[in-house]
């Protein structure tokens, strides 16, 4: 499972459903504590420079297996761990993740992916200092969605799954089985859920308010220029400067 955080840094995930409102959170989030002087750093998920040309072949030629998505999501997720999660943590750095090893843990299920495999694989990872859980109603956050997307994609859909032939059907049956897992995990992993139906101000508020307990006795790394970090990743540019081979 996942292992206590023992460096001097800390973890901050926010997790949920697709139109739960997550990232505009942690985006006001990221902000806010940047103001405050702390060296802060942002992490997405299915960011990584290394991995991306192979998730968009795979994605475009709808090649992927429930497993091998798991799977090449986790080596997405296992790069940016070792070049700049971890190694921000141990400096010091307040790191946020948008998406973290939960979604792995509400996706990956939901496509029939064993939980045990599942959570085996990430068990290199930190429990974050604070796991927040934005809950919203199913039909509010496809609505969210589907009213401003043109055309929902493929995996996004669950199409693989085989659940409807209707790409917004399967989306809502889809998002409701990730939905349903996340609602486990709040207490087998004590997520903080907050309502992410209230207005986005009030969201806010209740999120800094428990950041700031997280944070109480914090020194960290000191940021006295407020200035984001930015992490290269050298592997990356040299398969970027070889071609993408």
């Amino acid at each position: 499972m996942l292992r206590p955080n023992d460096t001097k840094g800390k973890l901050i995930v926010v997790e949920g459903i697709d139109g739960s409102g997550k990232s505009t959170q942690i985006d006001l989030l990221y902000k806010w504590l940047l103001s405050k002087g702390y060296s802060v750093y942002f992490s997405e998920w299915n960011s990584s420079a290394l991995v991306k040309s192979t998730t968009k072949v795979a994605k475009k030629s709808q090649s992927f297996t429930p497993a091998t998505f798991s799977i090449l999501h986790c080596t997405d997720f296992a790069d940016r761990w070792e070049n700049s999660i971890y190694p921000l943590l141990k400096a010091g750095v307040i790191v946020l993740a948008d998406r973290y090893a939960f979604t792995a843990f509400a996706r990956d299920v939901a496509r029939g992916n064993d939980p045990k495999w599942v959570r085996d694989m990430y068990s290199f990872a930190f429990m974050p200092d604070a796991a927040l859980y934005f809950r919203v109603p199913l039909d509010i956050a496809v609505g969210r969605i589907t009213g401003s997307r043109a055309q929902l994609k493929y995996y996004e859909a669950g199409m693989d799954l085989g659940l409807s032939d209707s790409y917004e059907e399967s989306f809502k049956l889809f998002q409701g089985k990730i939905l349903n897992e996340y609602d486990k995990m709040v207490d087998e992993f004590g997520l903080t859920m907050i309502d992410g139906t209230l207005p986005v101000k009030e969201q806010q508020k209740k999120v800094r308010a428990y950041i700031r307990r997280v944070l109480e006795g914090f020194e960290g790394l000191p940021n006295p220029d407020k200035q984001p970090i930015v992490v290269e990743n050298p592997q990356a540019q040299k398969k970027v400067n070889k071609g993408g081979k």
